[in-house]
């Protein structure tokens, strides 16, 4: 039957269509334009924002890198939140264009298109690495026409289904290795220079890899939209409720041996937890759905909590601020966005006195509040990038929401319109409230080697670490003694460790210039020597007495190189670390991470003092624990037994350590296949059954 609504039945549900629609309206409102944008923000006193770029000259804006000539480029990335299909993405790279000088973008050109899923870039001889996932492609324009006509796949094989959740955060370290987030995500990646390669797994890692040398390997991690590196090479990165993590251990020590009892060596390092101050209200949608996952939890009798607005719950683009326009004290800041809470939070790093781990804070005057904050609910900061210019850039990229549509309920979503802003974006500069911008003509690309050499001890981060990026393309090796030079002349510290490094991607590294390094008065010197050293065997004379340096971050890294050795000297100095700082569960890390410093020659050097099980100290028992879980693992038939009978000595008869030991046994014996039967008779429970279990291993 069809139904005919006469003109008087529209009129009549009029009020109630305007209704919904205020209603709507009210819910999520719509945009504003730059300049009302603009007004919306608050910014920290002292400060102001300018506009660099907006449509329609940038839209979806999630990465912006300046190469050696200066050039802006920027990644949009209009598909968010939906998949593509491979090949079928709008994803693109604009190069923009200041063409009358006065600091804002007034043309863009089109460098690449349907590039899927690009989320991050880096520049490379002349052209661009970008993480698309499946892939880490490099894009090249060889004619000079300002659009890409090279495109390689250099890696494939990484996660693809969550654009949330994708290879990401290209960074290039201070040691050479390009670095990138992977959020522990599945995948066999294949790097195209090594086709007959066996693919590696990435899962529970991050990733990094030189193309200077072919080579590629897994990184401490999980880190997700969000990574940044200081002066001295220190990772940190960034996951949507955890605003800010340090990678602690790399890789490459934690898994020398395939045995530790833990797989997580990042850490959060703030120490305001997870709060914000959010100055606009939670969307509608965000605020239904936690109230009914809190309806949830509470019903299950779940210990949970999910915290609609006032906590990071989408943070991203953690970057240190090194450049050279802003006050000192921004220098080393770390500067990172939370996108639902259309804010940007600034954190200042300090040393911890007690611990290798460095110390996160805010700032007195940010203490109540955060250092810029926007009442327009579509200002959407994802990342930042320092320019050649010494200035910190805001990539709004400013959208009506930020979610994906599979994490909201249908009802919910069904009033949501996902696309809503993907034709806009903006990019905004931070200025001192009072100072007008100062542009800077950039072009490394012709500059000399000596001129880039000269580069290495610029003010701004930017120069620095461009000049070295293409010292290492370039591997021009006349450079050399204007190098060393540098190292051994230059009263900037963080010169003398670039140049150190461009003499390692010269090959030009010797041990002479590495022994140098390790008596520097910079902290960060020494810890990036002791790296070095690792090379050279002879140094262990000095790297040994390095795990009583004064800075707690160079004494681990001791720790850690140091179990690259073997021999008695070593095993003496791991165990030194122990009773030294072995309260603090990464120095313990450091040295069990090692065959030497999990051995049982570590616990008999530690008897050799006889009071250091006196006194049972919680952590001696953890380490008594872990020392065990790792034997038990391996279990080294002639090592396990020699460790049994080392348990039996008097030093170690107290009840408290021999049910750590025996608890750790049992752990690590359940790892192992051969030994999982084993492991189920033993009961680590009385001190009846301690005894019983260990004449049982004795048995075996």
């Amino acid at each position: 039957m069809k139904t005919n609504f006469s003109g008087r039945s529209a009129i009549l549900l009029l009020p109630f269509i305007l209704l919904a629609g205020n209603s709507m309206a009210q819910r999520y409102p719509g945009p504003l334009s730059p300049e009302e944008s603009m007004k919306k923000l608050n910014v920290a006193k002292g400060y102001k924002v300018s506009l660099f770029a907006s449509e329609p000259h940038v839209f979806d804006p999630v990465s912006l890198e300046f190469d050696e000539q200066g050039n802006a480029y920027v990644i949009e990335m209009p598909d968010y939140p939906y998949e593509v299909e491979p090949g079928k993405g709008h994803g693109r790279i604009r190069i923009l264009k200041d063409t009358d000088g006065d600091g804002k973008i007034d043309q863009s050109i089109i460098f690449a298109e349907n590039v899927t899923e690009a989320t991050s870039m880096l520049p490379w001889k002349g052209g661009l690495i970008v993480t698309a996932a499946p892939n880490i492609l490099y894009l090249k324009d060889t004619n000079g026409d300002g659009k890409s006509d090279t495109r390689e796949i250099l890696f494939s094989g990484f996660f693809q289904n969550n654009s949330e959740a994708q290879v990401t955060s290209l960074k290039l370290g201070i040691d050479n290795w390009i670095y990138a987030n992977n959020r522990g995500q599945s995948g066999k990646v294949i790097y195209s220079k090594s086709p007959g390669a066996t693919p590696v797994e990435v899962r529970g890692a991050d990733f990094r890899f030189r193309l200077d040398r072919d080579v590629f390997e897994l990184e401490t991690g999980p880190g997700q939209f969000g990574q940044t590196i200081d002066d001295w090479g220190h990772r940190f990165f960034t996951e949507n409720s955890i605003h800010l993590q340090q990678a602690v251990i790399p890789w490459r020590y934690t898994h020398r041996h395939a045995f530790m009892p833990s797989s997580k060596f990042n850490v959060t390092i703030t120490d305001h937890e997870e709060i914000m101050f959010q100055e606009i209200p939670p969307a509608y949608w965000r605020s239904e759905r936690s109230a009914r996952r809190n309806r949830m939890f509470k019903e299950a009798n779940l210990n949970r909590i999910e915290w609609a607005e006032d906590h990071f719950t989408g943070a991203s683009g953690g970057t240190i601020y090194n450049g050279d326009a802003l006050p000192q004290e921004f220098y080393g800041n770390i500067f990172t966005t939370d996108v639902s809470g259309s804010l940007i939070h600034r954190d200042i790093l300090s040393p911890s006195e007690t611990s290798p781990v460095l110390v996160a804070k805010r700032a007195e005057s940010e203490k109540n509040r955060e250092f810029i904050y926007s009442t327009d609910t579509w200002f959407r900061p994802v990342t930042f990038s320092v320019g050649p210019d010494g200035y910190l850039y805001i990539l709004d990229y400013y959208r009506q929401h930020i979610e994906t549509p599979v994490s909201i309920p249908d009802d919910l979503k069904a009033e949501m319109d996902f696309m809503a802003g993907s034709d806009m974006g903006r990019i905004y500069r931070l200025l001192p409230e009072n100072g007008t911008y100062q542009g800077v003509k950039v072009d490394l690309k012709n500059a000399t080697g000596l001129q880039l050499v000269d580069y290495l001890s610029h003010k701004n981060g930017w120069y620095r670490s461009n000049a070295h990026r293409l010292l290492l393309e370039r591997q021009d090796k006349t450079v050399i003694p204007a190098v060393i030079s540098l190292f051994s002349n230059s009263p900037d510290a963080r010169t003398r460790l670039h140049a150190l490094y461009v003499l390692e991607g010269l090959d030009a590294l010797t041990e002479k210039i590495v022994k140098k390094s390790l008596l520097d008065s910079e902290h960060g010197v020494r810890e990036n020597g002791i790296i070095l050293a690792e090379r050279y065997p002879k140094t262990i004379k000095l790297l040994i007495p390095m795990v009583n340096d004064p800075s707690k971050r160079v004494a681990m890294q001791a720790a850690l190189s140091l179990g690259q050795f073997k021999g008695k000297k070593v095993i003496e100095a791991l165990a030194e670390v122990i009773r030294k700082y072995g309260q603090n569960d990464w120095f313990r890390s450091a040295v069990i991470s090692s065959e030497a410093g999990s051995s049982v020659e570590i616990l008999n050097s530690l008897l050799e003092d006889n009071t250091f099980f006196s006194n049972e100290e919680s952590w001696k028992l953890s380490f008594i624990q872990d020392l065990s879980n790792i034997i038990g693992a391996r279990y080294n038939k002639e090592q396990f037994s020699a460790y049994l009978s080392t348990l039996s000595s008097e030093a170690l008869s107290a009840a408290n350590v021999q049910q750590a030991a025996l608890k750790g046994l049992k752990a690590g014996l359940n790892k192992n296949e051969s030994t999982k039967e084993l492991a189920g008779q033993l009961n680590a429970g009385s001190m009846q059954d301690v005894s019983a279990g260990f004449q049982l291993l004795r048995k075996k």
